[in-house]
């Protein structure tokens, strides 16, 4: 199959291509002008300039091809014009939607976040629980909101749509939330630590890429979610597997939950005023999904595509092996 990729270049991405590339399937891929493609040459990859903010450069590039996983998204817990979420996820959404709707694409395999669930009442929860009421960051409730364009195409005009949502992905290559916390650790730029005890699911990227593929190979699976992730830590068990692995002792303060929360609306106000992203990282949306935190089960996912997850503890081993070089 010939199959369009858009967000190719980013963390998720960058995995899912790398695991194309050991199949028959073509890729042609949407990137922009100031895309890294340097890694995907020796790959046999299709380069199409683009955005998914550009609905026209979308439509040229998909046409002739068969299938689409749809990676591109604004991931990130503060932006400078919130405006943006919008544009990307939700827009940006629409338009890949619309345009493999008028190509013809007879597969959509397209990437959520298991954020769009917010908080259920089910706990762990699993792709058929209800969506809690809120969801914890912008990013969560464009993401949502893009999700479900998606499946209003599903419904009323067929889009033959299939939908993953990663839990709290871990490997190599992330310069991401996630990454940055775990690099701000090992070079001891973080005062204290927060949140110990609460608890996220997590999984290896190497997993989610492996979700991905499979769930568009499979047949006859139109119309399915897949949760990719089970294992669950506390922040606390991660901080001491990143101590563990890189040899870097903890930070010896522990900030009370209730000054993080203050802490985090501060640095988010000071962020806003001189429009650069909060010391630490310590914006109010990451914070407040911090605090949140998700309890998720992905048994779906090995049960009907396959997959054996990785050990979490792999997955940071391999990131911080690449942060240290």
């Amino acid at each position: 199959m010939k199959i369009f990729v858009t967000g190719a270049t980013g963390f998720i991405g960058n995995h899912v291509i790398k695991r194309l590339a050991q199949t028959e399937h073509q890729m042609c891929c949407l990137v922009r002008k100031t895309s890294n493609v340097d890694e995907f040459k020796t790959l046999g990859v299709t380069f199409v300039q683009g955005d998914v903010t550009d609905k026209d450069s979308v439509l040229a590039g998909m046409k002739g091809c068969d299938w689409l996983i749809n990676l591109a998204n604004l991931y990130s817990f503060w932006e400078p014009d919130k405006n943006v979420y919008t544009r990307v996820n939700v827009e940006g959404t629409r338009n890949v939607m619309e345009c493999a709707l008028e190509t013809g694409i007879s597969k959509v395999v397209h990437i959520s976040t298991v954020g769009i669930y917010g908080k259920p009442e089910d706990c762990p929860f699993t792709e058929e629980s209800p969506v809690g009421k809120f969801q914890f960051s912008e990013y969560f409730r464009t993401k949502y909101q893009g999700d479900l364009i998606a499946w209003e195409l599903y419904e009323k005009k067929r889009l033959p749509l299939v939908m993953i949502y990663p839990v709290g992905v871990l490997g190599l290559g992330d310069s991401k939330a996630t990454g940055q916390y775990v690099q701000r650790l090992i070079r001891r730029r973080l005062p204290t630590t927060v949140f110990d005890d609460h608890v996220f699911t997590f999984v290896h990227v190497k997993d989610v890429a492996e979700a991905i593929v499979r769930a568009a190979e499979k047949e006859n699976n139109i119309g399915e979610k897949y949760l990719v992730g089970k294992e669950q830590l506390t922040f606390g068990q991660i901080n001491q597997m990143v101590s563990e692995i890189s040899g870097v002792p903890l930070p010896k303060l522990r900030m009370p939950d209730f000054l993080v929360t203050i802490n985090a609306r501060l640095l988010t106000f000071l962020a806003n005023l001189i429009k650069k992203p909060p010391l630490w990282g310590m914006s109010v949306d990451q914070i407040r999904v911090m605090k949140e935190g998700v309890k998720a089960n992905g048994i779906k996912a090995e049960r009907e595509l396959g997959i054996t997850y990785s050990s979490v503890r792999v997955a940071l081993e391999e990131a911080i092996t690449s942060f240290q070089k």
